[in-house]
């Protein structure tokens, strides 16, 4: 239950709670006080209102439940919509409420410290504080409540240890004091908890062993310490807690080998161990005695083979063994029927895959890569029809061919088996479902693209690299529509890239590099975001942001020997590029003469039109890494010696006055994280504007490669400090209005600076579009409020670019439909975490996205929350 303003009734409340002769029924006033405090949106609280009798009416009312005496025993207002503000510490008060067995503040927003007068109660069975604010220490006095069966305390910031005073409370049967901050070790007084039976103790900081004595609690049913930095092995007395399903040490300094008597235990489902130091073998009867349901070792030492017996009780979910050093086959598995998901990558398993797919109907995600498999895919994968994820890269001798059927599968979303000396073609997509991501590079594959790669309109990624593939890029595969990715390289492709790749709205990245390709690259600003690099080798391949394709050698020369047609094509071409230039020439004189004028910003370099306009004449053909939604994107040499980005528009007369003001308003928005807006050339029909160049490249060619998590969250932190300067410390706020990996562009430091911020406003301005004529200010404010929410989601997004190196696609979705332990464990492994610090930072980074990536703009922080998320806790960044 949320409770908001709550003072005012519970002084009430207990100043009348023995009082039952006034003339005023003091429950129905305490409680109409409340009301007055709360914003009721679904008017749940309309049968809150005074009675003409003088008898007591409270207890007619919704939520309040009463005695036969008529004195309120229960108030219950969950699930009612109440709204409100909270102002202050938990009341002292309740303390004096001698008959209240039920005391549920949780979710709510007290501060302050739990005071002390809380472990005076006399009949309190139930208490739950989780989620607020509280701070300071636990009150050792909390030990004196004998008779609280259940105590919620955690998600709040506390300082210091668990009071071993905890350890009186005789009658718990349930404790849950995780995500608190606590420090020091486990108490070892909790060994006199024998009613105990969950103990939630996760993500603090405990130190230490565990407890031996822990076995005294023979009830104990879930036990989770993880995510803290307790060392030490695992009691072989564990063994003795015969009720135990849930152990959870994960995300610790533990070590050790497992006990064998943990296989002994008949009531164990989940065994979460995973990023710890772990060693030797498994337990050989894991699995035989009882019915496991999720088995989670990855990260440790461990070798040794698979137990055998491990899918005996028919109800393994997920075993996932990841980064230790297992071997042997997987025969223990090959029928686990059960099976969801499986994690085995980063070990030395060996032999075929025995997988039977057709006994593993409920199989969603299976990842064997960086193993020694040999034997090919198993052909009947087409028959997993839940599966969604399935790599087996980094097998290098497994062989065989990509089974026929695989793109027919109607919920695979990423197939990887890169590096595996996989033979044959790619099957025909005819019957493409749902692929997204197809990753076969540096195989033996042979053959062409089947033009029905156009059926595969869910495909984002497709990586071909270094293999034996041939014939020309079909335009069919430049055809689908949200395609990001296409690394063709290192192939025998040939023929022309096709033109549609340049109308494509979604592509970065086009990498035909070191192949047959012939012809020019399309011009279009696709291409010219991209590094010539994905271009090269390719000798009959002209075009930005390779040379021009006028160079071309030998027209009459000894290498003249080019088809009539393409001499034509050139001399047209020619023919065209000296009109225009003889009408830019016309153009340029009149212009300069009496309608060009430059701003320059003060404390910037100073320019002239002049200097702007003329450099065009050096370096018009020259195109910059930086985006724009523009027409014009160029890079000019001034004839200062300065490199600048020049980036025109089109803009009509009504619109100038309007646009300058916004672009003066851009130029005096200076911060180390924002591209620098030089000046602007202008006459009456268009506009330049002068950035500084930063050859650097962006993010977006960033993403893909291997970068330490140092530069990672340093890139983070800058791009959110940079929009947090334009949200919160421009009045009026300026929205970035088109924040995406391409737009982030690296200084010489590495530093990270938001490019194009503010120009979606410019091109509207520019023409004709004036929101504040158009608007009425509150309808204007909702818009502005809007953009500057969708700022944030856009930079949670990225984020998650950043994080998982591009392959993380329809992030907000994947984000909240999976679970963050999986996709934590996911990151780590993908950015070589293996510091506390940095796994703290991954962590910290990961909330900041869930919360940037709320579906509803309401839900979602103000990027000033966010800056202060990122900061406040790593202060040397």
């Amino acid at each position: 239950m949320e409770i908001f303003k709550f003072f005012y009734f519970i002084n009430l409340l207990s100043a009348f709670i023995l009082t039952s002769s006034l003339e005023i029924d003091p429950y129905s006033q305490a409680l109409l006080s409340l009301k007055s405090e709360l914003i009721d949106y679904d008017n749940s609280l309309h049968d809150w209102v005074v009675a003409s009798s003088g008898s007591s009416y409270a207890c007619s009312w919704s939520g309040i439940k009463c005695n036969k005496d008529s004195i309120v025993t229960s108030i219950d207002l969950s699930m009612k919509k109440l709204g409100g503000i909270l102002s202050g510490q938990l009341p002292a008060e309740f303390s004096e409420l001698e008959y209240l067995k039920i005391l549920n503040l949780a979710g709510s927003y007290f501060r302050g410290t739990i005071p002390s007068e809380y472990g005076s109660f006399r009949s309190l069975e139930f208490l739950h504080l989780a989620g607020n604010s509280l701070s300071g220490s636990i009150p050792p006095e909390l030990g004196n409540l004998k008779t609280v069966t259940h105590m919620e305390i955690g998600y709040n910031f506390y300082q210091g240890i668990i009071p071993p005073q905890l350890g009186n409370l005789s009658q718990l049967r349930y404790l849950d004091i995780a995500g608190a901050n606590l420090s020091g070790p486990i108490p070892k007084e909790f060994s006199n908890l024998t009613s105990l039976q969950s103990l939630f103790l996760f993500r603090n900081q405990l130190t230490g062993s565990i407890p031996s004595d822990f076995s005294n609690i023979k009830p104990l049913t879930n036990l989770d310490l993880s995510d803290n930095f307790l060392s030490g092995s695992i009691p072989e007395s564990f063994s003795e807690l015969k009720s135990l399903r849930l152990l959870s040490l994960m995300y610790n300094d533990m070590s050790g080998t497992v006990p064998d008597g943990i296989a002994e235990l008949r009531s164990l489902e989940t065994l979460l161990i995973w990023n710890n130091h772990f060693s030797g073998l498994l337990p050989k009867s894991l699995g035989k005695n009882s019915k496991l349901k999720w088995v989670d070792v990855s990260t440790n030492k461990f070798n040794g083979s698979i137990p055998e017996d491990i899918c005996l009780g028919g109800v393994l979910v997920k075993l996932i063994m990841f980064s230790n050093k297992f071997t042997g086959s997987l025969f223990s598995i090959s029928n686990c029927s059960s099976l969801v998901r499986l994690r085995l990558e980063d070990n030395s398993f060996s032999g075929e895959v025995p997988l039977k797919f057709s006994y593993l109907p409920d199989i969603t995600y299976v990842d064997l890569s960086w193993n020694k498999f040999v034997g090919g895919i198993p052909l009947d994968i087409s028959q997993a029809t839940q599966l969604e994820y399935f790599n087996v890269s980094y097998n290098n001798q497994l062989g065989g061919i990509i089974p026929t059927l695989i793109w027919s599968l109607p919920k695979l979303q990423n197939f990887s088996a890169s590096s595996c000396g996989i033979l044959g073609i790619l099957p025909s997509f005819d019957s493409c479902k749902s692929i997204s991501t197809i990753d076969l590079g540096r195989n033996n594959l042979s053959g062409t693209i089947p033009k029905s790669v156009s059926k595969c309109q869910a495909l984002v990624t497709i990586e071909l690299p270094d293999n034996n593939m041939t014939g020309q890029i079909p335009d069919e595969l430049a055809s689908i529509p949200i395609l990001e990715i296409v690394d063709l390289s290192n192939n025998k492709f040939n023929g022309p890239i096709p033109e549609k790749f340049g109308s494509s709205l979604s592509l970065h990245l086009l990498n035909v590099s070191f192949n047959n390709i012939s012809g020019s690259i399309p011009n279009a600003k696709t291409f010219k975001l991209m590094s010539n690099s994905a271009f090269v080798g390719n000798s009959e391949l002209c075009g930005a942001p390779l040379r021009p394709c006028f160079e071309r050698v030998g027209i009459f020369g000894s290498k003249g020997t080019w088809k009539l047609t393409h001499i034509l094509l050139l001399s047209i071409g020619l023919l065209i590029i000296l009109l225009v230039l003889a009408f830019g020439i016309l153009h340029f004189r009149k212009g300069f003469k009496s309608q060009w004028k430059m701003v320059s910003f003060v404390g910037l370099p100073q320019f002239t039109a002049n200097d702007v306009l003329t450099s065009f004449n050096v370096v018009a053909t020259e195109h910059t890494h930086i985006p724009s939604p523009s027409t014009v994107v160029t890079k000019a040499v001034l004839p200062t010696g300065i490199t600048v980005l020049v980036k025109k528009i089109e803009w009509e007369n009504r619109s100038i006055n309007g646009v300058s003001e916004f672009i003066m308003r851009l130029g005096n928005a200076r911060h180390k994280n924002l591209i620098r807006l030089l000046g602007f050339c202008h006459n009456q029909q268009q506009v330049y504007l002068l950035y500084d160049y930063l050859p650097n490249g962006n993010l977006a060619e960033k993403i893909g490669m291997k970068w330490d998590w140092a530069a990672k969250f340093r890139t983070v932190v800058g791009i959110a400090r940079g929009l947090c300067f334009l949200h919160h410390e421009c009045y009026p706020a300026i929205p970035h209005g088109d924040l995406k990996s391409s737009n982030i562009v690296f200084d010489e430091n590495m530093e990270p600076q938001l490019a194009e911020f503010g120009f979606k406003q410019v091109l509207q301005l520019s023409n004709g579009a004036s929101p504040t004529k158009t608007m009425q200010e509150t309808e204007y404010n909702e818009v502005m409020t809007e953009e500057l929410s969708n700022d944030v989601y856009n930079f949670g997004k990225m984020i998650l670019e950043i994080l998982t190196g591009g392959k993380l696609t329809n992030a907000a979705a994947n984000i909240h439909s999976n679970s963050q332990e999986v996709l934590l464990r996911e990151v780590y492994n993908g950015n070589e975490a293996t510091s506390v610090g940095s796994m703290q930072e991954i962590k910290l980074v990961i909330e900041v996205a869930m919360l940037c990536t709320k579906s509803r703009s309401s839900d979602r922080p103000f990027m000033e929350d966010v800056y202060n998320l990122l900061t406040n806790k790593f202060a040397n960044v």
